[in-house]
């Protein structure tokens, strides 16, 4: 399967703006079968959650869904979603056909920021699948809770995707960690970042592809583009077979 990160630097709390953005940056962007975007897509990571929410069928799922009928490709993308009276960090998965096939919302708000002041929390694990690949999701803080990654282990997934807004402060956790998750699952990880600042902080990139020996495909620092990779669904069958460590998990 073939994949592309699209590392890029979101204009701060402007949806149309960065429709644009995105439009200019996957414009060449052929025979993908999975375009993943980085958390909160379309405002960056903001906290003005009450602002920016919006119900699961809004304008952001309606550009996504156009997007993915357009380039006739999978999307993994960040929104800001209202349900009731509750607001969810929320990943979308959107078929080819546009239509919404999983959505994941974040289990752990990042409280050192104050998230969990302005987000609800998501409850469980979300897999979802592109032709035989069962694929977890995780958002950006979810990456350092080994505990959600090993239920998609136990299901035997062959990737798990994390999106995100990570900052170059902590930057070496999230390259580390994508490592671990690896090993830990044997399957392929895809982190994908932003670039660029917000009102705050300065995030460097450093999008990911690491394969289930732990092996770093592709690392991309600070560059603004579609980062494509292709995957192996036979090496992750012959990882596993070799070495069955996954036979042996006890307590999850």
């Amino acid at each position: 399967m073939r994949i592309g990160l699209v590392q890029y630097s979101p204009v701060w709390e402007d949806k149309e703006a960065n429709k644009k953005k995105i439009l200019s940056l996957i414009k060449e962007s052929k025979n993908v079968e999975l375009l993943i975007f980085p958390e909160m897509t379309l405002t960056g990571f903001t906290m003005k959650s009450k602002e920016f929410g919006e119900g699961i069928q809004g304008e952001s799922f309606r550009f996504f869904s156009s997007l993915a009928k357009e380039k006739k490709t999978n999307i993994l993308a960040g929104i800001i979603e209202k349900r009731n009276n509750r607001i969810y960090n929320t990943l979308i998965h959107i078929k080819p056909d546009g239509k919404l096939v999983k959505l994941y919302r974040k289990v752990h708000p990042f409280s050192f920021s104050g998230e969990d002041e302005n987000y609800d929390a998501g409850v469980r694990p979300a897999l979802t699948k592109i032709r035989k690949w069962k694929i977890g999701l995780t958002i950006c803080y979810d990456l350092r809770f080994p505990e959600l990654f090993r239920k998609y282990g136990k299901k035997k997934s062959h990737l798990i995707v994390n999106i995100a807004n990570w900052p170059d402060t902590r930057i070496e956790h999230w390259r580390t960690l994508l490592k671990a998750r690896a090993i830990e699952n044997q399957c392929y990880i895809a982190g994908v970042n932003r670039v660029g600042d917000d009102p705050g902080l300065h995030y460097p990139g450093f999008s990911s592809v690491f394969d289930p020996m732990g092996k770093e495909i592709i690392s991309v620092e600070n560059d603004e583009r579609v980062i494509e990779v292709e995957l192996n669904k036979e090496y992750i069958r012959e990882v596993r077979d070799k070495l069955p460590f996954l036979e042996d998990i006890k307590l999850i």
